[in-house]
């Protein structure tokens, strides 16, 4: 038996400082709620977590940006109904302006309301969304993913000369009324294509948008069996670690008292 070196209660303050270090882990795991405290809890895990975080992020910022390009075609698509029903109502005054029973004056009057409709046409033709023109024609490339892949969205152009010629036509006169019926016909027709171009945007949009909503899922998935403490295991490893503790203390104690027995022998 000796004094200077107490082998036992060495070995015991060494798993004592194990367990205690393993407790007030299994507690940071459960008070943070991830199982990555440290970057020495998973180096590896650690590494694919933050590349999976950056590439959800990204994943954020196209959807905001599938998402407001969905809310320009929605715009240009209740302008597009108004311009329709503008045009609907020129063809009507059109083919009103060559009844032989209607004297210059009454053609007149209906000029005054057919100009005034193109007036209308061509100042929507002016309009923005947040300062992009919505109608000049130009393609826009939206993003749609997290690697800046992009779809190009179709302009629509309400000052092509379709449109133009349309609404400066002149009904005060029966040639004039069926040129201008002509001229708005065909600027219906050009309508419902644009319209058509604007429906099929904001389909293939759509799509887009709920790719990047199930890739966000199945990101934030996979994230979370690396990240995400399972709460169950730990909390029995919490309770095993907590009695490992309280028995090493326990023994430890009772290590320290081992050389007092010398003293019987000196006595």
């Amino acid at each position: 038996m000796v004094i200077n070196t107490n082998l036992s209660a060495q070995n015991a303050a060494t798993l004592l400082m194990r367990s205690q270090s393993n407790l007030n882990t299994s507690l940071e795991r459960l008070s943070s709620g991830s199982k990555i405290t440290s970057p020495a809890d998973d180096s590896a895990g650690l590494a694919v977590s933050m590349k999976l975080d950056a590439q959800m992020a990204r994943i954020t910022g196209a959807t905001n940006n599938v998402n407001n390009a969905v809310s320009f075609s929605q715009t240009q698509d209740g302008y597009i109904q108004q311009v329709n029903s503008a045009f609907s109502r020129m063809s009507e005054l059109s083919v009103l302006a060559q009844d032989v029973t209607k004297t210059t004056s009454d053609r007149a009057l209906y000029q005054q309301e057919f100009q005034a409709l193109g007036s209308y046409i061509n100042n929507v033709s002016t309009k923005d969304f947040n300062g992009v023109s919505l109608f000049d024609g130009n393609t826009l490339k939206v993003t749609t993913d997290s690697d800046a892949n992009t779809f190009s969205m179709v302009g629509i152009n309400l000052a092509n000369n379709t449109y133009a010629t349309a609404a400066a036509d002149d009904i005060t006169s029966i040639s004039g009324a069926l040129k201008a019926l002509t001229d708005v016909k065909a600027a219906i027709s050009q309508l419902a294509s644009d319209r058509a171009n604007i429906g099929s945007n904001e389909e293939s949009l759509s799509y887009y948008g709920n790719q990047l909503s199930t890739l966000t899922n199945n990101l934030s998935a996979a994230n979370i069996q690396i990240t995400d403490v399972d709460v169950a295991t730990e909390s029995t490893n919490y309770a095993k670690e907590n009695i490992l503790v309280q028995t090493g203390t326990a023994m430890l104690a009772q290590a320290n008292s081992l050389p007092q027995s010398v003293l019987k022998l000196l006595s």
